[in-house]
């Protein structure tokens, strides 16, 4: 399960030769914000080479494209590479909008001979117009693996901060949507620019973990030990999760469907809860 998505300048080579010693769970190659436009090109023309930096040491690599329509096209076709997991798509405004992307992206697969659906998709929401659709976006294809919620832009086009006041609401449903299409939810209740207060920062990614995000963009470093951290269960959180799910294996042994445990009542949907947390410890 990835838990840590760190995004990397794709034109900055010393940069990406250095990703994988960031501890990131995935590393995200940027051709979009965190690149000049008078550098686009020389990034997607360098792509192949960061992606064999970063396959070569079994790091999973996603690609954010640009959301210009003429640089999308571009950044798609330089991106169709063997060893790139998936695409991250910003601004998504609805689910017609993913799927004339995901049937480009399978004619430049044929193009290239890689198989049919082999790159996913990520879809970026950052607009208002996009959450407002994010439920329909989430079934919009199979390549779909995970909505991310871009809290900058978003706040921006709502015209408020990127507050936590302003943003748990929306991320909620974002959540929400992410989860009824069985999907990955990544993104934090809050801004994702916070690099020197590491204690705000936590509390953000504290919260963003107990209201459903599976995972957290990073801009840098010093954030992906944090997330990590806080996305990872910890011994008292596993240790309960074990007690729950034997305590529930022996009732049903007994003909019960629930059963009292430290106070407690355990029923389906909490031992459901208890065997996803020990799958996560696992993957």
């Amino acid at each position: 399960m990835i838990r840590s998505y760190l995004f990397t300048p794709a034109h900055r080579p010393e940069l990406i030769s250095r990703a994988h010693e960031r501890s990131a769970d995935a590393i995200l190659l940027d051709l979009e914000d965190s690149v000049p436009r008078d550098r686009k090109q020389a990034a997607r023309d360098g792509l192949a080479e960061a992606i064999s930096v970063l396959t070569a040491r079994a790091v999973p690599v996603v690609i954010r494209v640009n959301a210009d329509l003429g640089e999308c096209v571009r950044d798609l076709e330089a991106a169709i590479l063997p060893g790139v997991d998936a695409i991250m798509l910003p601004k998504v405004i609805g689910a017609d909008h993913l799927r004339l992307v995901a049937d480009y992206l399978s004619m430049l697969e044929r193009q290239a001979k890689l198989p049919e659906g082999q790159i996913k998709l990520i879809a970026l929401i950052e607009t208002a117009q996009g959450l407002m659709n994010a439920a329909s976006i989430a079934k919009a294809t199979p390549r779909l693996t995970a909505l991310a919620f871009g809290t900058e832009d978003f706040s921006t086009d709502c015209g408020h901060a990127p507050s936590v006041e302003a943003l748990k609401g929306p991320a909620q449903s974002l959540i929400h949507a992410a989860k009824a299409g069985c999907l990955q939810a990544i993104g934090l209740p809050g801004s994702i620019a916070e690099i020197h207060d590491m204690d705000s920062f936590r509390a953000c990614v504290d919260l963003g973990r107990a209201i459903g995000f599976d995972a957290v963009l990073c801009i840098h470093p010093r954030q992906v030990e944090i997330v990590n951290a806080v996305f990872t269960p910890s011994a008292s959180e596993i240790e309960q999760a074990t007690r729950v799910v034997e305590a529930f294996d022996r009732a049903t042994q007994q003909g019960l469907g629930a059963v009292m445990l430290g106070g407690k009542m355990i029923d389906p949907p909490i031992v459901a809860r208890a065997h996803s947390m020990l799958q996560s410890r696992r993957l």
